[in-house]
């Protein structure tokens, strides 16, 4: 997909109020339409199961919300952040220690996953030019645009010697609220989350926690009984969807065959009784 510079008129707002901002922007693919929150995930690139775990639970239970998942394409935490919220019909924007360019973009071993982004409606934005190789002194740089463009920033996992730390100390100078998922005691990996809890940062146990930081009112869930006219299909997804889910979760949890699945979904969708949103489908 074409690589274009962005016009400041264009920048997402909250680039805006930070220092040192960057001089230009360039960006790659679709960026998140107005209204959307930024919840920037960080962590470790030796992700433990745990924090595999956490990440995907988490981030899975915002399907349906305006949120846009940012992080920054490495391996770990960033690349199981991308991951989920492609799994949930999220938006994910990536920025990277590089140029947007096929041959420049880093790690080499997530550029076919990079492409895969892109072709499902993700987006990717840089300050560097769109031929520039990574290199280590970018990381940082770039780490001060993801914390930027977050309304908050989740941290998975950090050991005592890990960068992450140093990205989530910037989020308490930009005045960004910082969340932690809690890990057991004398876990390495717990460093991190454990000291900035201890230093006032959210504990979030749950996806509510990240909606409550976002500022964003969970939906209600629906009680309404099931109408009393639908079809053993129908029914099933009725019931089912008594909390939002993509369409993959419920293809993935029906007993009925794909192709009977959707044409339930599309008879419940025209009747009125659920419509799609923001990637997951829910009752009205």
């Amino acid at each position: 997909m074409e690589i274009r510079e962005l016009p400041k008129k264009e920048w997402p707002k909250q680039l805006l109020e930070i220092p040192q901002q960057p001089k230009k922007l360039w960006a790659r693919g679709t960026l998140p339409p107005a209204g959307t929150k930024f919840l920037t995930v960080v962590g470790s690139r030796a992700m433990t199961r745990y924090g595999q775990e956490a990440c995907q639970k988490l981030i899975s239970g915002l399907a349906g919300y305006p949120i846009s998942i940012v992080s920054g394409l490495a391996l770990g935490v960033d690349t199981c952040a991308h991951k989920a919220a492609l799994d949930a019909g999220l938006h994910t924007l990536v920025v990277p220690g590089s140029g947007l360019g096929d041959d420049v973009l880093y790690p080499r071993s997530n550029r076919a996953f990079a492409k895969e982004i892109l072709e499902k409606g993700g987006g990717f934005i840089s300050e560097y030019a769109p031929d520039q190789a990574s290199h280590i002194h970018y990381f940082p740089e770039r780490n001060r645009l993801m914390v930027g463009l977050a309304d908050a920033v989740l941290v998975i996992e950090a050991g005592e010697k890990s960068g992450t730390l140093i990205t989530a100390r910037l989020a308490s100078e930009y005045n960004r609220d910082l969340l932690c998922i809690p890990h057991r005691i004398g876990d390495p990996h717990s460093f991190g989350p454990h000291l900035f809890v201890r230093l006032g940062a959210a504990l979030v146990c749950e996806p509510l926690h990240i909606l409550e930081a976002l500022h964003i009112p969970p939906r209600e869930i629906g009680t309404t009984a099931a109408p009393t006219d639908l079809e053993n299909a129908e029914l099933v997804i009725w019931n089912m969807l008594e909390e939002p889910k993509t369409r993959d979760e419920i293809l993935r949890e029906s007993d009925a065959g794909a192709g009977e699945a959707l044409t339930a979904l599309v008879a419940l969708e025209l009747r009125g009784l659920v419509r799609e949103e923001f990637g997951a489908w829910h009752r009205i």
